[in-house]
């Protein structure tokens, strides 16, 4: 009897465990509320050659529903940096969804010398796949140069590829690269005589119906018109003088100063290309990313989707015409309705609440070396032929030959290892004494051996910021650095690419599902953001990720 009523016991005391460590209803309508509040569509957005102090410069000019929007409902870093060079578009915008810097990613330029058929490469060329929606070679692309995933090739493979993923921007880099290699589409904007989204058979043999409608919808054609001032020039208080030496302009037209007739400059500026240089071009990619959301019902379901957003026209512009002119502000401010306009339609179409936003840029710009000389401050202008004449002469009287270099790009030199073999010349030896003959050129602040990149370990410093856009294979054998304010490039307007925080510090808002409000100037990294996405999403952190969550930005 007694070995009865233990067996009972015992059997009881097992089964009110089991019970015990079932999830309740109470918990299981948890677990599935913790499932569903997941944003239903991550919106990237960069904003090509964006400076952080534009947020601050232009903030009193700002409506209450764009860039202020996500300052005061999110999270605001403001110290945040590139930490590698070049600062360039196609590296940018790799860093930011890969969460690595090129060195990983391998994406070390807009173009580059590719070692190995002795030729330059374009970072999204591929003649592999064929246009779609053009005939033109502008559709030949795709991001099969990029070596490592994306947060939103992640969000594909975590969702047995339910998740979609849309890229759009004007250039065709600035839409391929984020999207990574599984997105369901890019599509980028081919001027010239066309005016036309298109895409390439990487991602489809042809248009879907929404965008031939939007092709054929005359939307692009209706944007030239007069580009003037959105409010009072006089109210431009931010800026310098419209009528100054320092900008480019279009041709057609003798001064560079508002208001531009957009229809009459046309034709003598590459016909639908001029769009890209005036804020229309980001007004017509919001329009289009508009219809996207609608035509790939982006965000209707509880699986996350993902929409990247590159507006370019900012740094069409910014090379155009200068840091600090007022076509600058003006495009910041026409930007901020642009965003205003984009933030509303996701309010009504996704619901407030149901998709999280991040805003960030590829890379900063310098303010116009003259305009800087002007004001005594130390700045100038590389002379690119004067230098390779000079080093190639020296070359030649240290080892009497010709052809030691194959091709100087991006800062960096390339040198011709056959040759030095069959001369019995040591790599190492030829790169130092390059390295010790620059080092005296006008405009060079430092230079590095590629040995020097891959044998040692920097921690700090520009040093650490080379190594990090150094590629073992397709970076070159010498890197070298400008002075502070130096450009190659014209007298007017201005540039970017190198380490110093005029390049390299960039805006990074994040608002919306699972960010908290606030700010904070704790230094945080371009290669953080997918990192960041990736944990805000719980999946897989892009393949050669480095970055590190920002816990602080996320909702616990």
């Amino acid at each position: 009897m007694t070995k009865i009523i233990s067996s009972i016991l015992v059997s009881l005391f097992f089964i009110t465990t089991f019970y015990a460590q079932q999830p309740t209803a109470k918990n299981r309508t948890n677990k599935d509320n913790t499932i569903q509040t997941q944003p239903k569509l991550i919106v990237g957005i960069v904003v090509d050659q964006m400076r952080y102090d534009y947020l601050t410069r232009f903030y009193d000019k700002y409506g209450e529903g764009g860039f202020k929007r996500m300052m005061n409902e999110g999270f605001d870093c403001r110290n945040n940096h590139f930490n590698y060079v070049p600062t360039y578009t196609a590296p940018g915008h790799s860093s930011v969804y890969t969460g690595t810097s090129p060195k990983y990613h391998g994406i070390i330029g807009n173009n580059w010398y590719d070692k190995e058929i002795k030729s330059s490469v374009y970072c999204a060329g591929d003649d592999s796949v064929e246009p779609v929606g053009t005939k033109d070679k502008a559709g030949k692309m795709s991001p099969h140069r990029m070596k490592t995933t994306t947060f939103t090739d992640e969000n594909r493979l975590f969702t047995q590829l339910q998740g979609k993923t849309i890229g759009i921007a004007l250039k065709d880099r600035g839409a391929i690269l984020p999207a990574g290699h599984t997105a369901n589409a890019a599509y980028w904007f081919h001027g010239q005589d066309e005016g036309r989204w298109i895409s390439s058979t990487f991602y489809m043999t042809q248009l879907p119906k929404w965008v031939q409608n939007f092709n054929n919808s005359n939307i692009a054609n209706s944007y030239f018109k007069e580009w003037n001032t959105l409010y009072d020039i006089k109210t431009y208080t931010e800026s310098t003088a419209d009528d100054n030496s320092f900008e480019g302009g279009f041709k057609g037209k003798e001064k560079t100063t508002f208001p531009y007739d957009l229809k009459a400059l046309k034709d003598q500026n590459s016909g639908f290309e001029l769009l890209k240089s005036t804020p229309y071009g980001n007004s017509l990619t919001t329009d289009f990313a508009l219809a996207a959301i609608d035509g790939e019902d982006l965000g209707k379901d509880n699986i996350t989707d993902v929409l990247t957003l590159s507006y370019s026209s900012t740094d069409y512009v910014g090379h155009n015409f200068g840091v600090s002119s007022k076509e600058v502000q003006d495009t910041y401010l026409r930007l901020d309705k642009d965003l205003e306009r984009l933030f509303n339609a996701l309010d009504q179409k996704v619901g407030k609440g149901n998709y999280t936003v991040f805003l960030t840029a590829d890379h900063a710009a310098v303010e116009v070396p003259s305009y800087l000389s002007s004001l005594k401050i130390p700045a100038g202008y590389f002379d690119g032929k004067a230098f390779r004449e000079k080093l190639n002469a020296f070359l030649k009287a240290t080892y009497n030959a010709d052809g030691l270099v194959e091709n100087y790009s991006n800062n960096q030199i390339f040198l011709n290892r056959a040759k030095l073999s069959e001369m019995g010349l040591k790599l190492q030896e030829v790169q130092q004494t390059i390295v010790n003959e620059i080092i005296a050129y006008k405009h060079i602040d430092k230079a590095y051996t590629g040995m020097s990149m891959t044998q040692a370990s920097f921690t700090a410093g520009i040093e650490e910021l080379v190594q990090n856009g150094y590629d073992q294979k397709r970076s070159g054998d010498v890197v070298y650095i400008f002075e502070p304010g130096v450009l190659s490039y014209s007298l007017t307007g201005s540039s970017h690419g190198t380490s110093f925080n005029y390049d390299t510090h960039v805006p990074l808002l994040l608002f919306g599902n699972g960010i908290k409000h606030g700010h904070s100037f704790k230094k945080t990294h371009i290669t953080d953001i997918a990192p960041t996405m990736s944990a805000l999403l719980g999946i897989g952190f892009p393949s050669g990720a480095t970055g590190q969550p920002l816990e602080f930005v996320l909702e616990k």
